[in-house]
């Protein structure tokens, strides 16, 4: 009896630092101390708009790209006038400061005014979404993204990379406005695992995403980033007043299709809407991708945010069992073969996308949040099923950042890792601590965790969640992509595992998860991450 005491005495020491960091872990609540954790947590969803505010080299490389933007936008509306229901309140405004940056600088300067004096304020500045016009189209202020990652101030578009601009119909005729990158020097003959990332909604433009293409540029893949319909600078509406963006959110799904259908295209194989849509106007538009000669058709990845994460989950989805058909019309079959879905992978029987709701939807009945769920995520969704290892991403306090007042539901985030695992398909979920909804879209004053604490060199350079994701985001499609002798082909699945560089940035409150199996065919199911596994 005594070894038997002795032996479970060894066995609770043992176990006793796991049960210590598990999720959610401690302090108790309600007390003093989980309060003031909390407040401490939340407090990480301003770091973004506070350094920016106090950093003047930011400021003005914002202001100037803005205006260059602004003025790109002006040109091509005045060689092509079709374009012009793209014109916004931002961009009438700066129509009327061109020759003098002044008007752009001062809106700048109100808005970082506010922010220094009260760094809070990021929570409440309006999206100024216009009820029926994509104010992205002028890139500029807020739609610039990170204004350091434009060729104007980023040697990347000379030495590292060739990105050419694209536009290509969708299936309803309206113009997409994207970008196609690929890595500098690539052999002749080498082809390279292609990925398309998709935006996020509520006006996030391309130029918010380019943090990812650039990584994954340099990681060695072939890219297409892409304004989905209703967003950014691509049409709001088809010709027959289809409309885009969160109005109708089938875009992120039926687009992606179609963004998909055009990286693949080639001679022989030439974009189909092309052909169909050609007299809708007079733009000059894509009839094939014009890097399919370095694309590997073999292999294809997905990435996408918000509803665009939505639409990832979908996409990967169709031809599985149970599912519709793959809609596209360059291929017989669906031929994406990895996913990542940033805030947030959603399940065939509940789309709840990760952490996208945050405390907002802790505190809002449940048949409300399943309305708003319905009525402006999902709606009209075809039958999918999981098909491919796909990881989700999430935020802890979502899109309307609020701050816990009790601790939320630790599986929460988990919904769509479930399914997949309930499907026997790999899949991965992590929660970045103290983040929001904004933190896969670099959005200037929008509440988010650091990630531009130093412009030194003439970049932005640290942060806190954006590296996570990157990180994360990159091990995993390299793991399902990447082959023997390729960049990041060897190490894929240590940094899938390398818990204890990342622990501190993963979620006390919600768990991360992971059910894969290793090159080596060993299986790796963790469901709670940061306990340890």
């Amino acid at each position: 009896m005594l070894t038997v005491i002795r032996s479970a005495a060894v066995a609770l020491v043992t176990l006793l630092p796991t049960l210590a960091s598990a999720v959610p872990e401690g302090p108790t609540y309600p007390s003093p101390a989980w309060a003031a954790r909390e407040t401490a947590n939340y407090a990480k969803v301003l770091e973004a708009p506070t350094e920016q505010a106090f950093n003047p080299a930011f400021l003005r490389r914002l202001s100037t790209q803005s205006l260059l933007n602004t003025t790109d936008l002006l040109l091509r509306n005045t060689l092509d006038p079709s374009w012009v229901l793209a014109y916004t309140p931002t961009l009438a405004a700066a129509i009327q400061a061109l020759g003098d940056g002044t008007p752009v600088q001062r809106t700048l300067d109100n808005v970082y005014a506010l922010l220094r004096n009260d760094p809070s304020a990021s929570l409440r500045l309006p999206l100024n979404v216009p009820i029926a016009l994509p104010v992205c189209a002028s890139y500029a202020l807020q739609c610039a993204g990170d204004p350091y990652r434009w060729p104007s101030a980023d040697p990347f578009y000379t030495l590292e990379a060739n990105v050419e601009p694209v536009v290509f119909y969708d299936s309803g005729c309206a113009r997409l406005s994207g970008r196609v990158w690929k890595p500098r020097g690539v052999l002749p003959g080498r082809r390279l695992p292609g990925i398309v990332i998709q935006n996020g909604s509520v006006q996030a433009p391309e130029t918010a995403y380019w943090w990812m293409a650039q990584a994954l540029v340099r990681a060695g893949y072939t890219v297409l980033s892409f304004d989905p319909r209703g967003q950014g600078r691509s049409d709001f509406a088809t010709p027959d007043l289809q409309q885009g963006t969160n109005i109708n959110p089938s875009v992120f799904w039926t687009g992606l299709v179609d963004a998909i259908d055009f990286m693949r295209s080639r001679p022989g194989k030439p974009y189909p809407n092309a052909a169909r849509c050609g007299r809708s106007y007079p733009t000059r538009t894509a009839s094939i991708n014009p890097f399919h000669a370095v694309l590997d058709l073999d292999r294809l990845g997905i990435v996408g945010h918000s509803l665009g994460a939505v639409g990832v989950s979908i996409v990967q989805g169709y031809g599985a069992a149970g599912a519709d058909p793959w809609p596209g019309k360059l291929d017989s079959r669906n031929p994406v073969d990895v996913a990542v879905a940033w805030d947030g992978l959603i399940s065939p029987a509940d789309g709840t996308p990760g952490g996208a709701g945050g405390a907002l939807f802790d505190r809002l009945p449940e048949l409300l949040t399943r309305s708003i769920v319905d009525r402006l995520i999902t709606r009209d969704e075809p039958r999918w099923q999981p098909r491919v290892p796909t990881m989700g991403q999430s935020s802890e306090y979502g899109l309307a950042p609020l701050p816990f007042t009790a601790p939320p539901e630790p599986e929460s985030h988990k919904i769509g890792f479930k399914a997949w695992q309930l499907a026997g398909v790999p899949s991965y979920e992590l929660s970045i601590r103290g983040s929001t909804h904004y933190e896969w879209s670099q959005i200037p004053t929008f509440p988010t965790t650091s990630w531009c604490p130093s412009t030194a060199g003439g970049r932005c350079n640290g942060g806190f969640g954006r590296p996570m994701a990157e990180h994360y985001t990159l091990a995993w499609l390299d793991r399902w992509l990447k082959r023997s002798g390729e960049t990041g082909y060897a190490t894929a699945d240590a940094r899938l595992l390398d818990d204890s560089s990342w622990r501190d940035r993963s979620s006390f409150y919600y768990r991360s998860a992971r059910s894969f199996s290793t090159r080596g065919g060993v299986a790796k199911v963790c469901e709670d991450i940061r306990a340890g596994c």
